[in-house]
């Protein structure tokens, strides 16, 4: 059975990037995003390669390889978009750890999303300070 407008709206409403959003605002999300899911051990995104959207973890957990540390992502959490916002290229590989459920946003809706969506960006940039100041601290 596939979820209701207001279930898929509630369970945006979950994931902190979109969690200030308005139900319009969400709509808007919804029209703009895809559903996928990987196997465990799939890569999901490659180092190098041009960044073509922002994936948000619905379920499962993955590892985001670093050249001198891994991280794990788990629900809620969201990779590639700092090749979205500089025009470059990944800077890590990222694989299901788990089997994982994702959101995925192409870079011309993840612009105009943005754009429309200024809040959106602070939970973004708020998301992406925190991940720098853990990775300092090790």
């Amino acid at each position: 059975m596939d979820p209701t407008e207001a279930e898929r709206l509630e369970s945006l409403r979950a994931i902190p990037l979109f969690d200030h959003l308005s139900t319009e605002s969400l709509r808007a999300v919804l029209e703009c995003v895809n559903e996928f899911e990987a196997p465990e051990g799939q890569v999901l995104v490659q180092p190098y390669e041009a960044g073509a959207g922002l994936f948000v973890v619905e379920e499962g957990t993955v590892v985001v390889e670093l050249r001198d540390r891994r991280v794990e992502l788990g629900e809620g959490q969201f990779f590639g978009e700092l090749a979205l916002l500089t025009d470059a290229g990944h800077m890590a590989r990222v694989r299901a750890k788990t089997p994982v459920r994702c959101l995925a946003l192409r870079r011309d809706d993840f612009d105009r999303l943005l754009q429309s969506e200024p809040m959106m960006a602070m939970a973004m940039l708020k998301a992406l300070a925190r991940r720098m100041a853990e990775s300092g601290s090790r």
